[in-house]
């Protein structure tokens, strides 16, 4: 599906698990990474596949491809290697969340499911451009672009 406003064709599939409707998971997506492209200098155009699946299916996804055998909130898979700030490659890759965790995790901390889906959306597409969080300063660099782009959406910084 193309996006009028971004420079991206995106993938979506709902694979497993309790989630919105496509069209609502769609716009989400496409609001998420709108946000993100408006606080980065990107260019080019691209594609991008974002799937919606469950704890069982993000598992053995994390297993085989992290060597943690635990579900969790959000994956990113590159298509190509990133490179932070450079032009778009042809595909991003894919973007992987898992319902239960997700919807735990908004309920344990207490905010609208569809603000922490956005925030997870955001975050893995970081990482499929080129941001990461292992160390203190990337941690920091990344985080920055998550807030910015959140607070377009008038969604509250996650890391307050």
């Amino acid at each position: 599906m193309t996006s009028p406003d971004l420079p991206l064709d995106i993938d979506l599939a709902v694979e497993a698990g309790a989630w919105p409707s496509e069209a609502e998971l769609l716009a989400l997506v496409e609001r998420a990474v709108g946000a993100a492209f408006s606080e980065l200098d990107l260019v080019g155009t691209s594609e991008l596949s974002v799937m919606f699946t469950d704890d069982a299916a993000i598992r053995a996804l994390n297993a085989e491809w992290r060597g943690k055998d635990k579900p969790t909130n959000v994956l990113s898979f590159p298509a190509f290697p990133p490179a932070k700030g450079g032009p778009l490659p042809p595909m991003l890759g894919d973007i992987v969340l898992a319902a239960e965790t997700v919807a735990r995790e908004a309920q344990e901390e207490n905010k609208p499911l569809e603000n922490h889906m956005t925030h997870l959306v955001i975050h893995g597409l970081l990482h499929l451009l080129g941001y990461d969080h292992e160390t203190d300063d990337e941690a920091d660099e990344m985080e920055a672009v998550e807030r910015a782009a959140l607070a377009r959406l008038a969604i509250p910084d996650p890391y307050a």
